[in-house]
């Protein structure tokens, strides 16, 4: 006959000390119990990487014109340039893609931006704007909010793509104008996506020193991944 057990005193140590020894006659070995949350519950890492991530995707979708929005970073270069930035923006530095028109410069900036988006950072804010657009914005009269303001909100911006750069007409307001940008965001080390149909420095005809001035494709040499994008015209091919 199974001897009774009397629960007496705190009932759970109680029917601790049974169960104990029920496992004891068993031979069953007590291990540890894993009462954490699981990858869908709150608490867990990849739970709140994933809310992160769906965030700044979300972010990323509000910034991205539709064309581009299934961009992907394709180049070894970019992408490895955007996981820097993901990891610490601060360290990172800058990135310029070159190329001729239509060989997806735009299409690989904005996979980059998607690609950091997707990495879950625990900020993401950015901003994507022409040189043109930048530089009707920046003229007098050119925004309600001033252009001491626009330009301050250029620079603080956390992730900054700006297309098209070097393109236009330049003269010493725009150089001056770009300058202050690059200068301030290099400063602050922000990163920033840059697209020109130029190459930093060709040594023979056009490129972005001889258009922008040497002052400000110095500086870019400083802390900027330069990436040449080659290939057909997309544009033409598509047609």
């Amino acid at each position: 006959m199974e001897p009774t057990t009397s629960f007496t005193g705190n009932p759970n140590a109680s029917l601790g000390r049974v169960l104990a020894g029920i496992r004891q006659r068993q031979g069953i070995q007590p291990g540890p119990v894993d009462d954490g949350p699981t990858p869908d519950q709150p608490g867990h890492p990849e739970y709140h990487h994933r809310q992160r991530a769906e965030w700044a995707l979300s972010r990323w979708q509000t910034a991205v014109p539709p064309r581009y929005r299934n961009a992907t970073a394709t180049h070894p270069d970019v992408q490895a340039w955007a996981d820097r930035v993901a990891t610490d923006p601060t360290t990172a530095g800058s990135l310029l893609l070159t190329g001729t028109t239509g060989t997806g410069k735009t299409y690989e900036a904005y996979g980059a931006l998607r690609r950091i988006a997707d990495a879950g950072p625990s900020t993401y804010e950015i901003r994507a704007i022409t040189a043109a657009d930048m530089h009707g914005l920046l003229r007098p009269n050119g925004s309600p909010r001033g252009t001491e303001e626009e330009l301050r909100r250029l620079c603080r911006v956390p992730l900054l793509l700006l297309d098209d750069l070097g393109a236009g007409k330049s003269s010493e307001w725009t150089e001056d104008i770009t300058g202050r940008l690059i200068n301030e965001r290099y400063n602050a080390s922000r990163p920033t996506v840059y697209t020109s149909n130029l190459p930093a420095r060709s040594g023979s005809g056009p490129d972005l020193a001889s258009v922008l001035g040497e002052r400000i494709v110095s500086r870019l040499s400083e802390d900027t991944v330069v990436v040449a994008i080659t290939g057909p015209d997309r544009r033409r091919a598509a047609a």
